[in-house]
């Protein structure tokens, strides 16, 4: 039989048959860089996915993996935001954000927070033009390590702490070192200073710390005392002091402050995703040094050119709205109390402090064999979705697989009803150590 289609389809066809040959893996695609490769996935999402896929299936699940406010933005927010869509052509905007923006961010640290001045605690003043509106902190942690940083560069970081701060700093050739919390969860300037000089002794140089106050996962706040003597500490050793502020406002009687109240040169980062409940409109915030600004803008310029449009003109009415806002918190201090009463009635007592943001720590050395594998049991058997300490802790220490972190952001039924169920999973879960509990 005649090959069809003649000589020039068969001289085709040998074509691919010797490229394929020369190049085995030409039909796969392009080959993923070492780069990403190497880079750990972001636990909590995944478990949510999971999470999704069960109700999808028709289970009803209780969310206490991801911290993402179960109430939507504010009222006055959604109300500038169809506003907007009726009037505005939402094109593009100044790298550097709107200057509404900018001024009303201003504003908001001079309403909120106070510096010393001599005798007297006066209302904090920044400077607009020192404001970076980002695509979400997330946005800002990116611009900010490539700013700061270059490839080799030592920054530390708490050693349970977010994880995207190591996954995005390893990504960009940092060297992360974690510094040890102390028995409060916290990093001070005594960690701090313990780190310092044990990289000093291999010669090393710290060129930055991140830390966030209050924690995630922890929730622990740094006092206004201990995060002045870190800007301090950072300031005299020409550290470059990152404070992550995105769960500021969220806290249960004690005091906030922000870093810039005690310094010129630190970086603040915050969000309008966690206090503000508008998680997905991807919109945060910071405020940087005079000198600094100028990399920022030029950074934001080549990686986003500018933040969403529409939340940048929506957000400029969320500081209007703190008495929504602060039901939100009360809700929070509400499922707080329900979930803590919860881990207790089961023999759960190793907790982090709690005291701001919507997390709970739970160390489970004593009582699990494996956090990660009753994580996966909790969700499956259980419908409860909760985040082992993997996502948050240094990987060299083990201390993910004995660690859990609880988020009660949600709806307080939704808190009742996790506990009711952890308290009959917990019964009979044979990944227990302690069966009489």
């Amino acid at each position: 039989m005649a090959c069809i289609g003649g000589p020039p389809l068969l001289a085709t066809l040998m074509g691919m048959v010797l490229a394929l040959l020369a190049f085995p893996g030409a039909t796969a695609g392009p080959s993923e860089s070492i780069r990403s490769s190497s880079l750990p996935s972001f636990k909590v999402m995944e478990i949510l996915g999971q999470a999704i896929d069960l109700e999808k299936a028709g289970h009803k699940v209780c969310h206490l993996e991801v911290g993402q406010p179960q109430s939507g933005a504010p009222k006055k927010v959604l109300k500038q935001a169809e506003t907007q869509l009726r009037s505005n052509r939402l094109g593009y905007t100044n790298s550097q954000g709107i200057e509404p923006l900018r001024k009303r961010i201003a504003q908001h640290y001079a309403e909120r927070y106070t510096k010393k001045e001599g005798e007297s605690n006066v209302p904090l003043q920044v400077d607009p033009n020192n404001v970076v509106v980002t695509t979400g902190s997330s946005g800002a942690f990116l611009i900010t390590f490539l700013a700061a940083f270059d490839v080799g560069d030592v920054v530390c970081i708490a050693s349970a702490g977010y994880p995207c701060y190591r996954n995005i700093l390893n990504a960009l050739g940092c060297e992360v070192v974690s510094i040890p919390v102390n028995e409060n969860f916290k990093v001070t300037a005594a960690e701090l200073d313990a780190t310092v000089k044990r990289l000093a002794g291999k010669r090393k140089k710290v060129r930055g710390l991140i830390l966030s106050s209050p924690g995630n996962p922890t929730g622990a706040m740094l006092t206004p005392a201990e995060l002045k003597g870190l800007c301090e500490y950072c300031d005299a050793a020409d550290i470059t002091f990152i404070s992550d502020e995105i769960y500021h406002h969220i806290s249960y009687g004690q005091p906030e402050a922000s870093a810039l109240s005690f310094s010129d040169k630190a970086i603040v980062i915050n969000s309008f995703s966690k206090y503000y409940s508008m998680t997905g409109w991807r919109l945060g915030w910071m405020v940087a040094p005079a000198s600094f600004v100028p990399a920022l803008n030029r950074l934001s310029q080549n990686f986003f050119l500018n933040s969403p449009t529409l939340s940048q003109y929506a957000a400029v009415d969320a500081f209007d709205c703190r008495e929504e806002l602060d039901k939100h918190v009360a809700k929070y201090a509400v499922n707080r109390a329900v979930l803590l009463e919860g881990l207790k009635e089961v023999g759960l007592h190793k907790v982090s402090p709690a005291d701001g943001a919507f997390y709970v720590y739970v160390d489970v050395s004593d009582d699990l064999e494996d956090a990660v594998t009753f994580a996966k049991d909790f969700l499956d058997q259980a419908r409860v979705a909760v985040t082992p300490g993997v996502d948050f802790e240094d990987p060299t220490t083990g201390l993910g697989h004995k660690r859990l972190r609880f988020s009660y952001c949600g709806a307080t039924e939704e808190i009742i009803e996790a506990m009711k169920r952890l308290k009959a999973f917990w019964r009979t879960y044979p990944g227990r150590k302690n069966k009489q509990a």
